[in-house]
């Protein structure tokens, strides 16, 4: 895989060290509104706690179910549970809505949904959001001393697609490596690292150098593989600790314009974007926007490394 490196450098987030209570972010409106996929009626039922699904498919056959104010009898149904009003024998169901936020995660935070302290005492993701309807957990991990772009949801759905190795969703890090790191090195970065457990990681996506100083080399790395400190694993494998690391994109969603431990909701079109991209023969609708390639992908010799992060911010 060739290497680009960077002409300028990519920003990097600053903030206090110690998590601060979250403020909520507006969303911008999104520029085209694509709504999430529908679910099944039964689906939905159960998610509401109302019976199990094969209760609620017999139910429906039974017609003791309405769809706005009409029965239903049709295994095959699909509800919006945000919009439909659902009635189970005459009673309306509560639907519990599908609420979706990204988060800047900082640094000396546990990516736990257990409460607002870990079973260690210290602070949790969810201590950085107000009291919530809905319960909500992170979507995949983020180490103690990790930063960035971090999702929580309740629809295990999404979290689920997001998660399995077999959907190879992007993921963008900033990462602050000690000592200048050698084109040797990068090219073994970029082409697979033999971890200390003889696993040999995949071909990044994308590795660019950011910036070099003296003494330290920031590179910009996509992977498409979640291994458990994947990262931190690889530089200790080449011989090049990590000394800082940020997560700077999942998929194309970034966390421009939130500091440390603040979150907004996601909007629409980055929800079902996320949701094409993980199952993408599942909504033939949605736009390509993928942007790092595959892993067979070749970037251009000579390329400029992009930085995730709004301009004007400073690595490091």
């Amino acid at each position: 895989m060739a290497l680009r490196r960077a002409e300028r450098a990519a920003a990097t987030r600053t903030g206090a060290k110690a998590p601060a209570k979250a403020k909520a972010k507006g969303s911008a409106a999104a520029p085209e509104i694509l709504r999430p996929p529908t679910v099944r009626l039964q689906k939905a039922l159960a998610a509401a706690g109302v019976t199990s699904r094969r209760k609620a498919e017999e139910l429906i056959a039974a017609g003791a179910i309405k769809v706005n104010g009409k029965r239903v009898t049709e295994l095959g149904t699909k509800v919006d549970p945000d919009r439909d009003v659902i009635e189970v024998r005459g009673s309306r169901v509560q639907l519990e809505k599908k609420v979706y936020f990204l988060l800047n995660k900082p640094d000396g935070v546990v990516c736990s949904a257990e409460g607002p302290k870990d079973g260690e005492g210290r602070p949790t993701v969810l201590s950085l959001f107000p009291e919530l309807a809905q319960r909500i957990y992170p979507v995949g991990r983020l180490d103690f001393h990790t930063r960035g772009a971090l999702i929580l949801t309740n629809d295990g759905d999404l979290a689920a697609a997001l998660t399995h190795p077999r959907h190879e969703i992007p993921k963008t890090y900033h990462v602050k490596f000690q000592g200048k790191l050698t084109e040797a090195e990068l090219g073994t970065l970029a082409n697979g690292v033999t971890l200390e457990d003889g696993t040999v990681t995949r071909p990044a996506a994308e590795v660019s150098v950011i910036k070099d100083t003296a003494t330290n080399s920031w590179v910009q790395i996509t992977l498409r593989q979640g291994l458990n400190r994947q990262i931190r694993r690889m530089g200790e494998a080449i011989g090049r600790p990590v000394l800082k690391l940020i997560r700077v994109a999942i998929g194309d969603v970034t966390a421009d314009g939130l500091a440390d431990g603040e979150f907004r909701p996601l909007t629409p079109t980055e929800v079902y974007d996320l949701m094409a991209a993980a199952s993408p023969a599942a909504h033939p609708g949605a736009k390509a926007r993928a942007r790092h390639g595959g892993e067979d992908s070749t970037p251009a010799a000579g390329g400029r490394a992009r930085s995730r992060l709004a301009p004007g911010k400073r690595a490091g």
